[in-house]
């Protein structure tokens, strides 16, 4: 008699490991951050006060300051890679949004012109190095090498999540933002004393005496005691002037990309999070665009340029040439900003009929993007509800007053319409998210299609022998005969969109950032407020406005590659 033994249990699979919490951020964060404003208020404070107030505070007092600031972000910037490198544990997971290519390729562009501007800056001081502090010609050099080490640590770093050091690299990434960011504050006030300077020059008018004898001890940082005489200097120093609004972006690139690396300190990712497992498709300029908003937008690209040289040749001559480019200017920026309101607000009416999911998954870079769209805009939103009061309360009812009023207001117009449809492109999924994953049967052959509205405008048993083949991707290939003419005159149109966009913030971008400056050349916000007051709105608002430009540029270029 045999007895047969009971069956072995089955061994149970090893249940999942859970992930591991994230770490508590909550401290270091604001460890880092109470760092970082005071290292800002510090840098402001010397900033403002050698620039615009009788102080005894001086440009070599500035410049010392900013050098120790970048040599110290050097050394952490070094040491964040020698520790990557030796750790390779470190930095477990990257962040896919982090760092796209056209955001470090732009960075790339304008380090590179950075570099131009420090060497005409050093150039400029060594021109007359007997009366200048040394100081003066070792701080472009040492912005020479931050360019470019901090360039080189964005270009290969920008997606990382740390994992090593946590506190200790929230605050050295909030310390090299805060760098960064008074070297923007340095190069704003620099180039705003330059353009007051030269207003006040150019304007000798006994109301602008006082400003002018207090923008001379300002205007140190372009020459201090020193004459520039000899044909050289003078070329070193219009050059970095021009150059300016290259480093100005280049610090606020940077600034962004070092906010998204702190805030992925610490961050846990799936290895693969839902809705976002498709490959990128390649970037091609023109791939699958009507070409309207590409030649459209390149036209008004070349008009703009025509229209920004002829305002610079006549905007400094007589009264009559003046006012000739003033209304030359007015008239070709409200119909740029007229078409780009009307631009928006067709891709907004376009996405009602996108069938595609929101997407809702955390990303610091997209949340961020949204944040800086909407901040910087109130700086062109200040200037033009300025202009708007000036205008309906001032006395001048003229064809330049009329025409400032109607730029204000398309102003305000275009700024709104175009960040809700780019907030709206940033939070659309790619183009596999529409709902054809579960499609509808077909209730003759079986098979399945895309959505119902393709559904309905078929006959009810089609007869093309092509749609009831038993091959296994007939209703895969049926789907997308189906789905394709219905989806892509919106995705050309939303590309045709985006690249309209595009081309036009890049001329709206050129003209503020190399000198343009209607606000002061048109009379009537300076006579209603005042010069001095009108002077410091300008100063402190443009800046915004010349950032959101650029910044638009790089949202509309991921809004074409998404669409």
């Amino acid at each position: 008699m045999s007895t047969e033994l009971p069956p072995e249990p089955k061994e149970s699979p090893p249940a999942p490991r859970p992930a591991p919490p994230e770490v508590w951020k909550k401290g270091g964060r604001l460890l880092s951050v109470l760092l970082a404003v005071n290292v800002l208020l510090l840098a402001c404070t010397l900033i403002s006060g050698g620039a615009f107030n009788k102080v005894a505070v001086y440009d070599t007092d500035v410049f010392a300051l900013l050098t120790t600031m970048l040599l110290l972000a050097m050394v952490w910037i070094l040491f964040y890679l020698l520790g990557t490198a030796r750790c390779p544990d470190g930095v477990p997971y990257r962040d896919a949004h982090a760092g796209p290519i056209w955001l470090r390729g732009g960075l790339v562009l304008f380090g590179i012109c950075t570099l131009v501007m420090d060497v005409f800056k050093t150039g400029y001081y060594s021109s007359f190095f007997e009366c200048q502090s040394a100081i003066k010609i070792l701080y472009p050099l040492t912005q020479a090498v931050f360019v470019i080490v901090q360039t080189y640590f964005l270009w290969v770093s920008a997606k990382d999540c740390v994992h090593t050091h946590l506190d200790l690299t929230r605050c050295g990434l909030m310390f090299t933002l805060t760098t960064n960011l008074a070297i923007w504050m340095a190069a704003v006030v620099d180039e705003s004393v330059h353009q007051a300077h030269s207003h006040s020059s150019s304007h000798n008018n006994t109301s602008h005496t006082r400003l002018a004898l207090d923008l001379e001890r300002a205007s140190s940082a372009v020459g201090g005691d020193c004459s520039c005489d000899t044909a050289v200097c003078q070329i070193f120093q219009q050059g970095y002037f021009y150059l300016y609004p290259f480093n100005i972006e280049y610090s606020l690139f940077a600034s962004t990309m070092l906010y998204v690396m702190w805030k992925n300190v610490g961050r846990l990712l799936a290895s693969s999070t839902p809705g976002h497992s498709h490959a990128p498709s390649p970037v091609s300029l023109f791939r699958e665009t009507f070409f309207v908003g590409p030649v459209l937008g390149l036209m008004l690209f070349v008009v703009g340029l025509a229209v920004f040289i002829i305002y610079e040749v006549q905007v400094s001559g007589e009264r009559g040439r003046t006012q000739q480019a003033l209304v030359t200017y007015y008239s070709f920026s409200i119909v740029c900003l007229g078409l780009m309101t009307l631009v928006s607000l067709s891709g907004s009416v376009i996405y009602r009929f996108d069938r595609r999911a929101m997407d809702q998954h955390k990303n610091p870079t997209r949340t961020l993007d949204v944040a800086l769209l909407m901040g910087a805009a109130l700086g062109q939103y200040a200037i033009s509800y300025y202009s708007i009061v000036a205008v309906v309360a001032g006395t001048p009812r003229d064809l330049l007053a009329g025409l400032n009023l109607a730029h204000a207001l398309l102003m305000i117009a275009q700024h709104t319409f175009q960040n809700v449809f780019i907030i709206e492109s940033l939070h659309r999924g790619p183009p596999s998210a529409e709902p054809h994953d579960t499609p509808p049967k077909d209730p003759c052959h079986g098979l399945t299609f895309a959505n119902l509205d393709a559904l309905h405008t078929l006959p009810a048993c089609p007869p093309t022998p092509r749609l009831v083949g038993p091959s296994p991707a007939g209703p895969q290939e049926a789907a997308s005969v189906i789905v394709a003419p219905r989806s892509h005159w919106r995705r050309r149109c939303l590309k045709d969109i985006s690249l309209f966009l595009l081309l036009c913030n890049i001329i709206l971008w050129i003209m503020p950032a190399f000198g343009a400056r209607p606000h002061f050349s048109n009379t009537v916000e300076v006579d209603f407020y005042g010069y001095s007051l009108w002077a410091a709105i300008v100063n402190i608002c443009l800046p915004f406005g010349i950032f959101y430009r650029m910044h638009a540029v790089s949202s509309l270029l991921e809004v074409y590659v998404m669409s």
